[in-house]
């Protein structure tokens, strides 16, 4: 970041907070955290997400796979060319595209192999990040030519289409509501003005969160404990149908950090995954300088699941991300790629292979779940392991 970006965030920051506050008051003094979420992400003009403020890579807060190596985006088209084969269409959509980078990848990639797509869409709430993405897409040698090919929507496609949706660090930013298990049930855990700032205030749960916690209460193999404090996101299976309700025939890979929900909420995990992201460093504290920061929980793939299926879609794998990678033939590419490349560049090119793999980076943290509607068979790059019976 630039020194006036620093310089600016503090005000931007207490603007975002005045905001949040007057909802507070005009509620009676208290809300829900997912409300303080969405307003923290996505407030126009003032959200972390909204403003032209660096967010990705070295210069922001916090590195995607897709930034990491150009070996994400290779292997991911592996896996996305066959199942544009399946579905009968070469559309793509793409939720969420942060930088640009992961489209200009795959698009690449798949215009490298004489198969780019017939259109790729980015559904891209932040103007901010919209424009970002044009000018990278634009000025990319790998997407230039075929720029006429993108297209930005502000809420998913209407009409319907066939391909391949794309939610890479999507799931873990949608808002979600805190919760305490008690003797009784359960209570909501909000937000309440505090001094020039917020706190934490617990109240009684509406009919809509006692009933999402009965419900996971049931389908976990031990219920939660009285004084379990978890999260979980109550319009996440609204999300998806929204993002899936036009697409005739194809599937949605989604990718993040998540577990099956007898992991997430195992008594180990009391506290929920809840935090925020500045400057690469976690910040324990969610509600500290609203809209400076990033915000996410993990992700519950058993919620997904049973959410794809209300949709009207069925799962058709689910793996780790080293085992997707691994089955999109993460070892070709990288020899492939390493071909043309100084020794320097290529130990750069192995770092990033590392990181993307291993268990004590990103490759058993982040999962990969493909969503699909209308194909049939064992889909390309969850044949190595899949862990859909976890879920």
């Amino acid at each position: 970041m630039t020194p006036d970006e620093i310089a600016a965030e503090p005000s931007r920051s207490a603007e975002l907070s005045a905001r949040i506050r007057a909802r507070a008051v005009e509620r009676g003094g208290w809300l829900p955290f997912s409300e303080f979420m969405e307003a923290a992400l996505y407030e126009p003009g003032l959200g972390y997400y909204m403003t032209g403020r660096p967010i990705f890579g070295a210069a922001g807060d916090f590195v995607t796979a897709p930034e990491l190596s150009p070996l994400f985006g290779a292997c991911l088209a592996n896996g996305v060319e066959s199942l544009l084969s399946a579905a009968g269409g070469w559309d793509i959509v793409e939720y969420g595209a942060g930088s640009g980078r992961m489209a200009e990848e795959l698009f690449g990639e798949l215009a490298r192999r004489g198969t780019p797509p017939a259109r790729y869409r980015i559904v891209e709430p932040s103007p901010a990040l919209a424009q970002r993405q044009r000018k990278r897409l634009d000025r990319s040698s790998r997407t230039g030519a075929l720029i006429d090919r993108f297209e930005w929507l502000e809420t998913p496609p209407t009409s319907e289409w066939r391909g391949v949706a794309l939610a890479n660090e999507v799931l873990d930013a949608l808002p979600c509501d805190r919760f305490r298990i008690t003797r009784v049930g359960c209570e909501a855990i909000g937000v309440v003005p505090a001094d020039s700032g917020f706190a934490w205030a617990a109240r009684p749960a509406d009919s809509a969160l006692v009933s999402a916690i009965q419900s996971l209460q049931s389908a976990l193999p031990e219920p939660m404990a009285p004084g379990f404090v978890s999260e979980l996101r109550l319009r996440q299976g609204s999300w998806l149908a929204a993002a899936t309700a036009a697409l005739a025939q194809g599937a949605m890979l989604a990718i993040d950090y998540g577990l099956p929900r007898a992991q997430y909420y195992h008594a180990s995990r009391d506290g929920g995954t809840l935090c925020g992201f500045r400057r690469h460093l976690r910040v324990d504290d969610p509600l500290a300088m609203p809209g400076a920061q990033d915000l996410t929980a993990w992700v519950d793939f058993s919620a997904v699941a049973d959410e794809a299926r209300d949709a009207r879609l069925a799962v058709g794998g689910y793996s780790t991300q080293a085992h997707y990678l691994l089955s999109t033939g993460i070892e070709h590419e990288l020899e492939r790629l390493a071909a043309g490349m100084t020794e320097i560049q290529r130990s750069a090119l192995r770092q990033g292979a590392a990181t993307l793999l291993l268990p004590g980076e990103m490759g058993e943290r982040f999962k990969v779940m493909a969503l699909t509607r209308g194909i049939r068979g064992p889909l390309h790059g969850f044949g190595f392991r899949d862990l859909s019976a976890s879920l």
